[in-house]
């Protein structure tokens, strides 16, 4: 290999090692912080994912015959009052939590939030005021009462919505998986979810609808969609992605709240009911480990995700670039 083939190597290789993905996986690698909240949050969210091949136990298999077991090789975790495995039922929490938060923030905040928000910032007038009108109320209104209101409202109808789509396409066990629960508290968290993706991503939107580039694309006949999703919406990439990740954080501690107010999950494993469970006085001094199970795992995983969120906002905010 001559000279100008290892010069043209070198510099190829150079281009690989300053693209804006590499230099941003370096900068995370150098944050054991970070690194070590992604560990955190993957091992939780792989073993929700994974429930069914890596719990050893139902949820809700109880064994009456062996209840408040201290931990074994067949419990690791110990078992409840009923004679069911704590650590089948961390699992399967985290199983609940990643559905919730999954659908939350897919069909809030990305679907319907960078949407809107894209919608609002680029035409602005009235339907920028409508919409951020709509935005102002939700906001106005408390959160708790008003998952309350569609909860009581809207649970019956779900269920028997569920029972329908069973009947008609002959799939099984639907309602008995939980499904309509956890369609109910996604959709209701949904409402609220997708202001805050709106507002920040009308600002942005807002600030670069005169950009150079958004009016060359205007000039040459370009289609609105194609500028709002080829030219406005990759300059957002940053932002979406520190919001997912606090969004995500943010909708797993309300799913985990509002069970354990008695107005989330129904009839599946949840954090917030293990902790609701298991948090009774007596519990605490005989059983200390049935409450610290569950709330190390809530507490290391909310923590994990504000850290996150901190480093990438510190990563890809443009005095760093």
């Amino acid at each position: 290999m001559n000279q100008a083939e290892l010069t043209a190597g070198s510099l190829e290789a150079g281009e690989i090692r300053r693209t804006p993905q590499f230099r941003f996986y370096r900068r995370l690698v150098r944050r054991p912080v970070a690194v070590a909240a992604i560990l955190i949050i993957l091992v939780v969210y792989t073993a929700g994912v994974l429930a069914p091949v890596v719990a050893p136990y139902h949820f809700d298999d109880a064994d009456l015959h062996n209840t408040f077991a201290s931990p074994s090789g067949d419990h690791l975790l110990g078992t409840d009052r009923l004679g069911r495995d704590v650590l089948s039922r961390l699992v399967w929490s985290a199983q609940t939590t990643v559905i919730i938060s999954a659908l939350t923030v897919i069909g809030g905040s990305l679907i319907l939030g960078v949407s809107l928000g894209l919608t609002t910032g680029y035409f602005a007038g009235r339907v920028d005021s409508v919409i951020m009108r709509v935005a102002d109320a939700l906001y106005s209104v408390p959160t708790f009462l008003l998952i309350l209101i569609i909860n009581a409202t809207m649970k019956d109808r779900i269920k028997s919505l569920f029972h329908d789509i069973e009947d008609f396409s002959g799939i099984g066990g639907l309602v008995r998986s939980g499904a309509p629960n956890f369609f109910l508290l996604s959709l209701a968290l949904s409402i609220f979810g997708w202001v805050g993706m709106a507002r920040l991503v009308r600002s942005q939107v807002l600030s670069l609808r005169e950009s150079n580039y958004v009016l060359a694309a205007r000039a040459i006949g370009s289609s609105t969609p194609r500028i709002l999703f080829r030219h406005l919406l990759p300059q957002l990439t940053n932002l979406m992605v520190v919001t997912i990740t606090l969004s995500l954080g943010a909708v797993a501690l309300a799913e985990i709240s509002l069970t354990f107010l008695g107005i989330g999950v129904e009839d599946h494993a949840s954090f917030g009911v293990m902790i609701f469970q298991y948090a009774g006085p007596t519990n605490v001094r005989a059983h200390p480990l049935l409450l610290f199970a569950p709330t190390i795992v809530v507490a290391s995983l909310m923590l994990s995700f504000n850290l996150l969120g901190d480093a990438l906002t510190d990563i890809l905010s443009p005095r760093r670039r």
